[in-house]
Formats: structure tokens, sequence, C-alpha cells
């Protein structure tokens, strides 16, 4: 590990509506124990204010991307998630995240690993998590990472350069149940996974409108009871195995549309209810609105032609690419693409000194 006892190598980037930590492999520990109680400690978990690290105090600000050369030859850079818990010492790799997969290029270009282009630079990354790849395309000039643009997304102020990022079709089941509806806990759901396992559920049918503020929901007990037998449910049929511990499935509330978009969504990472949406949940939801037969197919408003749907949610809307094509002769539905623009700013480049280890700390 470079960087010393002292401190360790770190950018701290926004990456679309998210926040995160991203480090060279090589800086951090090789034994991933070591590695998550050092982040943790970096991050200043377990505490509900991360006062004494990088950590925002939410799920959304209290990411990490640890990025590395590929060997693969589909990839040019590898590019690890790692979920830090905010007052738990937990720290899960079972999910990817689309957001901070937008800070993933320029960062491998500030860092050396990927050459920048001239006018433009594409970086093709292997999503470690999932195996997964996505194709990150956005400005460079003069051997620099161009951030600053004219490219507007919700729930982030102001403006900055556009990074389109393009997923080809993954290797699961979109369907991951075999079905395009299943009852589970008794609610009618769609088990989807376009790059991240969600279910999609009808607001009505657990007595919400699906347009309450995240923070009421998440006040809402016996709703969460309610999502919890879902959830648990739903990743044994997913394939998942037991996620109680585990941060997917994720479980998105669905409701007609407000602002002229296809569909409004409420969405549990896994038991807060996120202020916006993640770029690989509303992959999995603008797939899963396209599913005959599926519980969003009847509550969404699709457009007549092509593949941009808009996601709406409490700060705004998500727009996304995303074309299914349904099979013949009784063959399940595949995603034939997926693609998505957001933004990212690099926010510090520097030296970051975590918690000494051992040390007390009193959440």
């Amino acid at each position: 590990m470079n960087g010393g006892p002292e401190g360790i190598r770190c950018m701290l980037l926004r990456g679309g509506t998210s926040k995160g930590a991203y480090f060279l492999a090589g800086d951090l520990p090789a034994e991933a124990a070591e590695r998550d109680a050092l982040l943790l400690r970096v991050m200043g978990s377990p505490d509900p204010r991360q006062i004494d690290g990088l950590g925002g105090a939410h799920p959304l600000t209290s990411k990490v991307a640890v990025v590395s050369a590929s060997t693969d030859p589909a990839a040019d850079v590898d590019y690890l998630f790692l979920q830090v818990g905010v007052e738990k010492a937990e720290v899960s790799d079972r999910q990817n995240c689309g957001n901070i997969l937008a800070g993933v290029g320029p960062f491998a270009v500030e860092r050396g690993l990927v050459e920048p282009g001239e006018g433009r630079t594409s970086v093709r990354i292997r999503m470690v998590n999932s195996g997964d790849l996505a194709t990150a395309t956005f400005p460079t000039e003069g051997g620099r990472v161009v951030y600053e643009g004219d490219a507007e997304i919700s729930g982030v102020p102001g403006t900055a350069a556009p990074v389109v990022i393009e997923f080809p079709p993954g290797s699961a089941p979109l369907l991951p149940t075999g079905h395009a509806r299943d009852l589970v806990a008794d609610i009618p759901v769609t088990c989807v996974d376009n790059g991240m396992p969600t279910v999609l559920i009808a607001a009505d049918s657990l007595g919400v409108t699906g347009y309450e503020d995240p923070g009421d929901l998440e006040e809402d007990l016996a709703l969460a009871d309610r999502l919890r037998a879902i959830r648990l449910e739903a990743g044994k049929l997913m394939g998942l195995g037991d996620v109680e511990s585990a941060t997917v499935p994720k479980l998105t509330l669905l409701a007609p549309p407000r602002d002229g978009g296809a569909v409004t969504t409420r969405t549990f990472i896994p038991v807060r209810c996120h202020t916006s949406i993640g770029v690989l949940g509303a992959a999995s939801v603008a797939a899963g609105l396209r599913v005959e037969g599926g519980v969003g197919h009847a509550v969404a408003l699709l457009p007549g032609h092509g593949d941009r749907l808009r996601i709406e949610h409490s700060t705004g809307f998500l727009d996304i690419e995303a074309g299914v094509d349904h099979g013949l002769g009784g063959d399940p539905p595949v995603a034939r693409r997926t693609a998505v623009v957001r933004t990212a700013r690099k926010i510090f480049d520097g030296t970051v000194f975590p918690r000494p280890a051992g040390a007390a700390h009193h959440p």
C-alpha cells in the first residue's frame, strides 16, 4: 500500500447524484478485511454523522470506488464498488453503482491508467462486482479531463460536462424468476435485473401513493415491515439467497407520472429511501416497464416510439434509453441496449488521513 501509515492518496468525486472516495487498488490493502476496516475509518463509520471521516451521513455519500488497470481484454480498467455503512460497521460489495461509475473514467485518466484523447475519451470499464461491462465517454482536452460543461441532471445543482455511459446487454436474465409477474408476500411484483437486481411494486398495492416525500416513507414502520418481507422473499426467488444483510435487491415503488415522464418512482436502497434514483436502478426500472404483463407496464405511460424514457423521482427525473426485445415462441424478453447521460466533478485530490486503528469510537 502506498501513501505511508499517515495517509492514503484519494480523490473525492461527485458521480451523478452520489459522491464517493476513489482509490487506486494499489493504494489500499490487498486483503479485503483489512481494506474494509481501513475504509470504515476513512469514511468515519459507524456514526450517523460520520463526523470523523469523509462520509456525508447518508448512503449516497458513503461510497467508495477502487480502480485498477484491467487484465480483461474487453476492458481498460476494473472498478470495484464498495458501499460503506453509515451507522453500521459494514462494507458491502454485493452491488454495482452506476452513479459512482460516472467518475471512474475521469479518475482513470487523472491517475494515468488511460491515455486521454483529443476532444473526447472513451474508457471501457469492467464492473468487478458483477463482471458486467460499460463504456464511459467524456470530454478531454490538452491531456486533461474537462469537467465544465452544459449538461444538467436532476438532483445536482448547476451544470457539468456530460459523461455518456453505455451498457451492453448483460449475461444475467432480465427476469431472474422467469416470470413477468410474481406474488411475493401477497403483493404482485416484477423482479428485474438490467444491471441492478430490482423489485418493481405498484405503490398503491402497499397503501401509499408513491408521491410521498422519501423521509415520510422511511418513517412509515408498517410499510417498512412489508417491504422487508417482500425483499427477503424476492431475494430468494431471484437467486440471491438470504439478503437480510445485503444491499440488493432494491425495491422501487411505481406510480403514474405527474411531470410528463413515464413513471414516478420511490426507491429503497434497501432501507433508506433514495432522494433520486441510481443509474443502474433506473436501467432496471426502465427495462421492467417494457415487460409485457409486468406490474410496471400497467402503471407507466410509455412513449409510442424510441427507447428513451423519463423516470421521475422525488428531486426531478432521469432520462435513460432502454430497449427490450420480446422473445418469440415463449422466449423470455431480453435487454437490447441501455444508455444514460450523467455528469461528474472532481472535488478534491490529495491525501486522506483515516481515524487511527483501534481508536475508541462512540457513535
